[in-house]
């Protein structure tokens, strides 16, 4: 009689002579699979896997909640995968790699033959769980295994097109099918639907010599999320054209646009902007939700010193905060969190934005539209007109908007505004470099705030790490120049901190981001340095004497406490 999986268990003391058949009666009796029967039994799948394998000679793979990429999941059709219980894992240099779970069944493996063949690949065998292989099955419904579906749709519909214009029937009417028809928008609805459920920032629509490459932006970082037929681009970018209500046929120089879509029961905004780029145009998709709350300074991680700064500077009736920092580093968010703390019934504020992120009740929010000639600076004329008290502009972009922010600022209103430097001490000498008198600059700014933002550690997933060598001396260096009140830290810095990493709760081994900050504030000091001689070096002795807290210092702090890693925070500053 021939070895089975059953007998292997039995010689390695894990079922009884009694269970054995116990086990082969449930099976004979019921038509129970024995996988079923085992994990009644209370037998672990690895163990019933790795009988499997010392059976068949397959070497076993544990999936852990990896992620099958889409090139690979459509290559097998889901009712085969269903039907025939293998499903595809990976594809590595024209190889196919099957997961199976019962590699015996004779009519899986002509199925798996008979589908290698059609594709010209070859294949490689390898034993699964029935666990990982429900997991791979519910890939199918993610985003890969829906835009399969669409791209199926869409091939039938392009033979159906060449048919027709084979026909002589004209392109016209065959050509409209692309854009107006089910596939295409079904593909788009799709590719958003999940940039939004998977908390995507951004997404990136990218043409290349052969395919049509689909990132999403999560958490600050890039991640292809689909590779799509090349044969879809002109498809995909003129779908998202019609709904933006850009020109389809400009296709030679860039367009900016928006449109907003029902998804998830929720309204969210898209921001787009499109790219002509040698391989075609390149689309970018910023995704708002302005239903979502608006975060606390404290839960956008600002504290201490930095939060008591803010805080204080924002009660005064007038003058400029200004938050710093590139595209992306969250000043928008920062400016948002402090309106939402002076909305009040006795203040009229007013915002000039580009675009509207967050709808904030009370605040008399404006949508700047620069070609129709209403930019920062002429809103800015006519809400001084508007009896304000608090005004935010999105951004000081250039002479004419700086100078308007800091004469309303001269005049009696708290102005809010975001500047593109590297850091707080840089805004000074910006400003200047944009046309502000240096004499205007003491009486005018408040505070001026640096940010970045930096992945969070996953509560889930993260794990300790011993500080030794090059990472002991970068975090107790930083700690050692912290401002005063940090003497109990600097006596005893930590001897452990944590980095991400990746699980299957936390596939990317962060969830969320937070921000590290610095703000420094005006001091008398601080103005004779602006009046005198406004050097970069003399703000920075300036903000020292202040006890400011740089950016990278506050990072450091969040390392100790396990917030964030120490390499995410090198990545950002």
């Amino acid at each position: 009689m021939a070895r089975s999986v059953i007998d292997i268990l039995s010689e390695k003391g894990l079922l009884s002579k009694e269970a054995a058949l116990e086990v082969r009666k449930k099976i004979k009796d019921s038509g129970a699979s024995l996988d079923d029967v085992l994990a009644k039994q209370g037998m672990r799948e690895e163990v019933v896997v790795e009988a499997k394998s010392e059976l068949t000679g397959l070497p076993v793979v544990q999936l852990l909640g990896k992620k099958v990429q889409f090139e690979v999941l459509k290559q097998i059709p889901e009712e085969s995968a269903r039907f025939y219980r293998f499903v595809p894992i990976d594809k590595k240099e024209g190889v196919l790699e099957i997961g199976m779970v019962n590699p015996e069944d004779v009519k899986a493996q002509d199925a798996l033959k008979f589908i290698a063949n059609r594709l010209g690949l070859t294949f490689k065998i390898f034993l699964i769980s029935p666990n990982d292989f429900s997991a791979v099955l519910s890939e199918y419904k993610s985003l890969g295994g829906e835009v399969t579906k669409a791209l199926s749709e869409f091939e039938k519909e392009a033979s159906v097109e060449e048919q027709v214009r084979r026909a002589g029937r004209g392109k016209e009417a065959a050509g409209s099918t692309f854009v107006e028809e089910a596939p295409i928008t079904k593909m788009v609805t799709v590719i958003l639907r999940h940039a939004v459920e998977g908390r995507a920032s951004d997404v990136h629509i990218e043409p290349t010599l052969t395919e049509l490459r689909v990132r999403f932006r999560v958490d600050g970082v890039l991640y292809t999320s689909l590779i799509l037929p090349h044969d879809v681009h002109d498809a995909v970018v003129t779908r998202i054209k019609v709904m933006t209500n850009l020109l389809i046929d400009e296709k030679r120089v860039p367009q900016d646009g928006r449109f907003h879509a029902r998804i998830n029961e929720k309204e969210i905004d898209f921001r787009v902007s499109t790219f002509p780029t040698s391989m075609g145009e390149k689309v970018v998709l910023r995704i708002l939700d302005p239903e979502s709350g608006i975060a606390t300074l404290e839960g956008l991680g600002l504290n201490g010193r930095n939060l008591k700064v803010v805080l204080e500077n924002i009660k005064k009736p007038y003058g400029m905060i200004l938050v710093t920092g590139p595209t992306g580093s969250g000043k928008s968010t920062t400016l948002y969190a402090i309106l939402q703390i002076l909305n009040q019934e006795s203040r009229n504020i007013v915002s000039l934005e580009d675009p509207v992120e967050y709808y904030v009740s009370g605040v008399n929010q404006s949508q700047v539209r620069p070609e129709i000639g209403y930019t920062f600076a002429t809103g800015l004329r006519h809400i001084l007109r508007q009896d304000p008290d608090v005004i935010m502009v999105g951004e000081i972009r250039d002479k004419e908007t700086a100078e308007l922010a800091v004469h309303a600022s001269l005049t009696g209103h708290l102005v809010l505004s975001t500047l593109h430097t590297n850091n707080a001490i840089g805004a000074i000498p910006r400003l200047i470099d944009m046309g502000v008198e240096p004499f205007l600059i003491p009486s005018t700014i408040a505070c001026v705030m640096g940010q970045r933002l930096v992945r969070r550690l996953c509560d889930d997933s993260k794990k300790e790490v011993i500080m030794e060598g090059r990472i002991r001396e970068i975090v107790e260096k930083e700690i050692q120049s912290l401002p005063a009140g940090y003497e109990d830290l600097k006596k005893k810095p930590p001897q452990k901190i944590f980095e991400g990493v990746i699980s299957p709760t936390c596939p990317k081994g962060s969830k969320g981001r937070i921000g590290v900050f610095e703000a420094l504030e005006m001091t008398p000091d601080l103005e004779h340095i602006i009046l005198d001689e406004p050097t970069e070096l003399k703000i920075i002795g300036e903000a020292k004497r202040q006890g400011l807290i740089t950016m990278r210092q506050d990072g450091i702090l969040k390392v100790a406490k396990g917030e964030i890693g120490l390499g995410e925070l090198l990545e950002v500053i």
